[in-house]
């Protein structure tokens, strides 16, 4: 199974989830690892009343032996719905990387 796949089941399994999305971002870094870099958009009533740092928390908690390894980098875009929809349902792009070799 994917690391991605993985994510996926990991954070189904553990939230009731309003829609996700993860994107496999390793091609924009350097280095070998092929699924390393990920970036999360997740939305989720799970997240009401939960500051950022706690929404981070539960996802770490429920990532935490893939973020150990081999998840290197894991940018996390968490809102609840009425927030994605205030967001016009756009979460924000990623830059692209500027360390190690593409620098």
């Amino acid at each position: 199974m994917s690391v991605q796949a993985i994510i996926e089941h990991k954070l189904s399994q553990g939230l009731n989830i309003v829609q996700l999305d993860i994107e496999n971002e390793s091609h924009m870094h350097s280095g070998p690892a092929t699924e390393s870099h990920f970036k999360l958009v997740l939305v989720s009533d799970d997240f009401n009343g939960k500051r950022l740092v706690q929404r981070h928390q539960l996802i770490f908690g429920l990532l935490k032996d893939e973020m150990s390894n081999p998840i290197h980098a894991l940018s996390m875009h968490l809102y609840t719905a009425q927030e994605w929809q205030a967001r016009q349902q756009q979460a924000p792009t990623s830059p692209e990387c500027l360390g190690g070799s593409k620098g």
